[in-house]
């Protein structure tokens, strides 16, 4: 189907890359190389997994990681001014109109500053030799930047940087409206060096790259065109980022994209104390869109075939001339997919489509599979003539795992308790099923054993939708019973038993195919 994608003319200079990774290894790769390259400086005339491309933006992450892993460290906090690393920025004259000291690290990295998106970058009188022919007026270049895109793409340094910073003002006020910016990283770069006392390249190896093993992956160009992926026509392999580095400076491949992937989703709840890296830090103006440090999550209820029941979608994407970069974290499912692009942008879009859709659909149908088969059935207790318990499961695409029945000690809950909480739900149909929900959490968690889960009454829509359908906040926790939650089921695998502590019951699947199961990353 890629290849078909990219048989289009338009096309015909562009290469790309794409890997889908699970938590554990990369499960399927597919690679394309431009029918037209550059006659003088092909680069690599096969690309594979090795194939280097420039990942742009995608850096920013890692300059956050390198963030958090300072946090954790106890060498900087996250709410730290940013002032307090580079006192320049308020010291000195010209004052800045920028509120430095409101400017903390997180900020930055959430992209919450309300600083200015670039410094010495995109600024169109460098591309327009007459102004006037669009309707701009005259204008002088004296007193700007005398590097990077001013003067032939040659490197900026901090001392550069300072004084633009200075004469910058604010967008928004801090905390106030993420907006994408660029400026943003190269402070915590810098903020980095001076914490660490080393440079963000060698910060950058030593910290993550050559830990992960991602040996393909440099913030110097490669000294060879060896593995290289050279648009045809273009020149920007061969920029030197300088101070823009962190924020946009990597060279990579995919497959080691796909390590870099898998650590990031076995580790980003891990990272640093009250943490959660994929969690948002404010919405963008899209209704299914959010910013994070610094991711840009997406979240859909048009993907799932048999349900409205929305998709997560944690990305960066980046670019730079001629390459186009995008990483897409699926943490429900455990999945991840880098995409790679030398070449025309336009094709990164349709490979996102045709890859993600399927993919979560494929994933989908095999989750619900396995929920059917390690969930699915009656549970009782073994001898019923003392304690007549039992409990019955279904699950289905739809809406998820149900409880179906649950008679405790003779008493059906269904009558009882449960239809109590039911009569709390503002509902306009009056109908109600109960769902359990995993929560990623097991009663021992070094051996993983004894899976965590709650149960809620939901309400079931009938009606036609109103405005406020779309309202819908968390409760796993309503209420307990003498110290314990009411809600908590166990699911003890090896032994088939489930277990509701505050019941004080444990029974046992009685289903012919019973079979050891594992913890769902889906959020049923």
């Amino acid at each position: 189907m890629l290849d078909e994608l990219a048989s289009d003319e338009d096309y015909d200079t562009t290469s790309f890359s794409v890997e889908i990774t699970s938590q554990t290894g990369t499960l399927w790769s597919h690679h394309h190389t431009a029918r037209k390259q550059n006659a003088t400086r092909p680069g690599t005339t096969q690309v594979d997994g090795r194939s280097q491309y420039r990942i742009a933006s995608i850096t920013k992450t890692f300059t956050t990681l390198g963030l958090l892993y300072q946090h954790a460290a106890g060498n900087l906090s996250l709410d730290d001014p940013v002032s307090k690393y580079l006192p320049e920025l308020i010291e000195g004259e010209p004052k800045s109109s920028l509120p430095w000291k409101d400017i903390t690290l997180r900020l930055l990295a959430s992209q919450l500053s309300g600083m200015p998106r670039e410094s010495m970058q995109s600024d169109i009188i460098n591309e327009l030799p007459d102004p006037t022919v669009v309707g701009l007026p005259p204008a002088s270049p004296k007193g700007l930047p005398e590097c990077y895109e001013y003067n032939a793409f040659q490197p900026c340094n901090w001392t550069q940087l300072l004084p633009h910073l200075k004469s910058q003002q604010p967008i928004f006020a801090p905390g106030q409206q993420s907006t994408y910016g660029n400026t943003n990283f190269e402070l915590l770069g810098l903020v980095l060096e001076r914490v660490t006392g080393l440079s963000y390249e060698q910060y950058m190896a030593d910290s993550i790259f050559d830990p992960i093993g991602m040996e393909s992956t440099t913030l110097q160009k490669p000294e060879s065109d060896e593995h290289a992926v050279l648009p045809v026509g273009q020149y920007f392999w061969d920029v030197v980022e300088g101070v823009h580095a962190p924020t946009g400076g990597i060279y990579s491949s995919s497959a080691d994209m796909s390590k870099y992937v898998r650590y990031v989703l076995t580790h980003y709840n891990a990272l640093a104390a009250g943490v959660n890296w994929f969690m948002p830090a404010s919405w963008s103006f899209g209704i299914n869109s959010f910013y994070g440090m610094p991711w840009e999550t997406f979240r859909t209820d048009k993907i799932l075939e048999h349900t409205k029941r929305p998709v997560t979608f944690v990305t960066k994407s980046g670019g730079v001339p001629a390459y186009y970069s995008k990483i897409t974290m699926m943490p429900e499912y455990g999945l991840g997919l880098t995409v790679l692009l030398g070449g025309n942008l336009g094709l990164l879009g349709e490979i996102q489509e045709a890859v993600t859709v399927p993919l979560i659909r494929a994933a989908e149908d095999l989750i619900w599979q396995d929920v059917d088969a390690t969930y699915s059935g009656t549970y009782s207790t073994p001898d019923s003539h003392v304690l007549n318990s039992t409990l019955t499961l279904v699950a289905s695409p739809t809406a998820g795992l149900q409880l179906m029945g649950f008679i405790s000690n003779g008493t059906d809950v269904f009558k009882t308790l449960l239809a109590q909480w039911a009569g709390l739900i503002d509902s306009d149909s009056g109908q109600w099923r109960v769902q359990l929900v995993p929560t990623l959490l097991y009663k021992n968690e070094t051996t993983q054993e004894g899976e965590i889960w709650r149960l809620l009454v939901v309400e079931v829509r009938t009606g036609k939708e109103k405005v406020w359908d779309d309202f819908c906040s968390a409760d796993v926790d309503p209420a307990s019973y003498a110290g314990l939650p009411i809600n908590e089921v166990v699911f003890w695998h090896v032994e088939g038993v489930v277990e509701l502590p505050a019941w004080k019951v444990k029974m046992k699947r009685e289903r012919a195919d019973e079979k050891t199961g594992r913890l769902l990353l889906q959020q049923l």
